[in-house]
This record gives C-alpha cells, sequence and structure tokens, in this order.
C-alpha cells in the first residue's frame, strides 16, 4: 500500500511513517551498542557484537531516510550503502553464534562454519551488487537469521547448553520471523501504516532482545574464559554448560 508524501515547512518527505519507523530501528540499535560497551571485555567475539548494532543501526537510518524518504533527492545508488552494512551486520551476527558455539562444536565444524560464514557473505554481496536486486539482501538476511542464528540456537539448545543468551535469542529471531512474514504478505493496517512500517515495529522489538540476548552472552564469555576451557583438554563439555547455565 502506498503511502502518501508529507510537506512539513514545504520539504516533501516520500514514505514518512516507513522512515519513522526505519529510524525506530536504528535508535534501538545505537543504544543497544552503547549500553553493552560496559559489558564488554574487548574481545573478538565481543567487538562483533557491537558491530553488529552500530552497522545494523547506520544501515536502518539510512535505509529509512534515504531509501526511503528523500530519494528523490538522491539516486538508487544512494541505497547500496545501507544494503552493505545491513549484509554485514547480518553476517556477524552469524559470526558472533559461531563463536558463541566454539565449546560445544569439533574444531573441524568449527572452522567449516567459519570459512562458509565468508563466502556465504561474498556470494550474497556478489549477487546483490551485480543485479542490483534487493532481493538478495532479503534472502541473505533470512537465511543468516532463520537458518544460521536460529540454527545454532537450537544446536545450543539440544547440547543443553540452554542459556538465558541462547532463549532470548530464539525469541529475537521469532520477532524477525514475524517481521519478515508482514513484509511478505503485505499485512497493512492502512496507508499510513503499511506493511514495511509493521515489519519495522518487530524488527525494533527484535533488536531489543538482541540486545538481551548479546549482555547475557557478554557476561557469559566476558574475558574468554569458557573459550579457553573448552580448548583445554581437561575441560569437560558438562562443566562449561553448568558454569554458563549457572549465570543466568
Amino acid at each position: 500500500m502506498e503511502q502518501p508524501s508529507i510537506y512539513p515547512f514545504g520539504i516533501r518527505i516520500d514514505e514518512p511513517v516507513t522512515m519513522l519507523t526505519d529510524v525506530l530501528v536504528a535508535i534501538v540499535c545505537i543504544i543497544a551498542a552503547l549500553k553493552l560497551r560496559k559489558y564488554s571485555d574487548g574481545s573478538s567475539t565481543h567487538k562483533i557484537i557491537l558491530s553488529y548494532f552500530v552497522m545494523m543501526g547506520v544501515a536502518t537510518f539510512i535505509g529509512g531516510v534515504i531509501g526511503h524518504g528523500f530519494l528523490y533527492a538522491f539516486n538508487f545508488y544512494w541505497k547500496l550503502p545501507g544494503w552493505l552494512l545491513s549484509m554485514l551486520a547480518v553476517n556477524f551476527l552469524e559470526r558472533v553464534m559461531i563463536r558463541y558455539s566454539k565449546p560445544i562444536l569439533s574444531t573441524k565444524g568449527h572452522k567449516f562454519f567459519t570459512w562458509f560464514n565468508v563466502v556465504e557473505l561474498l556470494t550474497f554481496m556478489a549477487l546483490a551488487f551485480a543485479t542490483l536486486n534487493f532481493l538478495y539482501v532479503e534472502i541473505h538476511s533470512t537465511y543468516g537469521f532463520l537458518i544460521v542464528v536460529f540454527g545454532f540456537c537450537v544446536f545450543n539448545y539440544r547440547r543443553r547448553n540452554r542459556t538465558k543468551a541462547v532463549k532470548l535469542m530464539m525469541i529475537a529471531v521469532a520477532m524477525i520471523f514475524i517481521c519478515s512474514v508482514i513484509f511478505v504478505a503485505e499485512l497493512s493496517i492502512s496507508k499510513w501504516f503499511n506493511h514495511a512500517d509493521f515489519a519495522h515495529v518487530f524488527m525494533a522489538i527484535g533488536a531489543v532482545f538482541f540486545y538481551l540476548a548479546s549482555k547475557e552472552m557478554m557476561l557469559e564469555t566476558k574475558n574468554g574464559k569458557d573459550l579457553k576451557e573448552a580448548e583445554n583438554d581437561t575441560a569437560s563439555e558438562k562443566s562449561l554448560r553448568e558454569k554458563r547455565i549457572a549465570h543466568t
């Protein structure tokens, strides 16, 4: 459903509510990144978590302001930085779950998923930028959240690593799934709150749960203690699992 433009103070703003809900997601992500800084120990995994929120925040801001509100003042190619950052953000969240699962993955399994994570990103980026088709960005996002992130959550849960972080991450992905259903089915309330706006609300809720999951994950893995234990031959999977769950 097409959303009418508005002209506050004579300034044309296309899809105004869509722009505002995109900015809402951006604000949630940036606030999350700022709040998570105090839980970071400076490790690579924690830096990747922070990078996810920063990149997703910037990507949704660009998507809202340039991609929707003021695209008429720019051109199509101004959308591409937002596409790139959103793909990198999703890829980083995948990498976080791969790293988080390292203690219960085989060495070969961890190496495979780490490299496949890079190959997958480059493949979808090549398709998106070669065709200039946003569909590949959407497919990559769906694959990243629903297959990789949720898949590793299920893997952790089945291996009895049922931490608060894993449970919150599963709820976050569920919100993204609802967001996808609304967007694909074009479920709108009115022309002033169309399917994109509705989907953005669930995307913002998902970002809140990603923040809560990330906070728990940072506290569980502070100073990399559990990963160091996992690499020690004398450390058992059971003791690691118990320590993570004890934190919750």
